[in-house]
């Protein structure tokens, strides 16, 4: 049974920093993109970051483009976002999800991912 499971999460003011954990078991996820989404009250979840642990292709939304770093271990089970310049608007349910299947590209839609974690809330007080 695939799980991941999500921790890292917070409150934190204007500026600050925290990071995410997301640690996969029950599967291999070296070859396939392990992403952060996000969602907002009344919001749709929205693709934040994404990762391919074998390739270390990385695939990041504009809105946390030089402010938000995606990683992994060398086990390749655990991935990382570390995010930094937190702003009011970073503020949501911070979710790790993974793809069963490689479709050559790292995809950036909810649908396009099979696994999720149960989220984790990050909230930047302003």
């Amino acid at each position: 049974q695939v799980q991941l499971v999500e921790s890292g999460g917070g409150l934190v003011q204007t500026g600050g920093s925290l990071s995410l954990s997301c640690a996969a078991s029950g599967r291999t996820f070296s070859d396939l993109p392990m992403a952060w989404f996000r969602q907002a009250p009344g919001k749709e979840r929205e693709f934040v970051a994404a990762i391919r642990p074998i390739s270390s292709e990385k695939e990041y939304a504009d809105s946390v483009k030089g402010r938000f770093t995606i990683s992994c271990d060398n086990a390749m089970k655990t991935v990382y976002l570390q995010m930094n310049g937190l702003k009011p608007e970073d503020t949501a349910v911070y979710y790790c999800a993974a793809q069963r299947d490689w479709f050559g590209v790292i995809l950036t839609n909810v649908g396009g991912y099979n696994y999720w974690g149960q989220g984790t809330q990050i909230t930047v007080s302003s």
